[in-house]
């Protein structure tokens, strides 16, 4: 029996959800740089609902610019926040934060707010993306470019969302309408 409750509590353990996160901090408690190098002090977001991407501009899933400028548009005075992180953690990113703001309005006229290039994964990876792990579990680390980590009005991880899951998808929008 001590087997049995040693190995459930092994398991809970390495299964940890948000559930299970104590949060000492949430989103709010963040700061990440501007791509123009500003500070974004998250406290400015408090009581919003927030998708953090993590963006870059050689990838496949790079069109999806379109859909969370779109979403951006539909849902910003509703009290939804859309950043970008340009990331290089998948090896797909420009060099250079003015090149990726150039791309990013040329040819999407993005206008939500986007970080300098961020690391997302790994040790290097900026402390939001760590805190995310660390509450929400390996689920909030972003398996590859386009991840999509919700945050509530709590500042909280709601939710995560793969690559391939658009902006526009009913999924996310109605996780979206239904916190905001």
């Amino acid at each position: 029996m001590k087997i049995v409750i040693i190995l459930l509590s092994l398991v809970m353990f390495f299964f940890k959800t948000s559930s299970t996160a104590n949060y000492e901090k949430n989103f709010y408690d963040f700061s990440i740089e501007s791509i123009t190098g500003e500070t974004i002090n998250f406290k400015d977001y408090q009581n919003k609902v927030i998708l953090v991407v993590n963006t870059a501009s050689y990838c496949g899933f790079t069109k999806q610019y379109d859909e969370l400028q779109e979403l951006w548009d539909l849902y910003k005075e509703k009290g939804l926040i859309v950043l970008g992180v340009p990331s290089n953690s998948f090896n797909q990113e420009k060099n250079k934060n003015s090149d990726v703001k150039e791309f990013c309005e040329v040819n999407f006229e993005i206008n939500f707010p986007l970080t300098t290039i961020t690391e997302v994964k790994g040790i290097n990876a900026h402390k939001l993306f760590k805190w995310a792990k660390d509450n929400h579990g390996k689920s909030a680390v972003p398996k590859w470019n386009f991840y999509k980590i919700l945050i509530n009005k709590e500042g909280r991880v709601e939710d995560t969302f793969a690559s391939f899951t658009k902006p526009l998808s009913k999924k996310i929008i109605n996780k979206i309408e239904n916190i905001l």
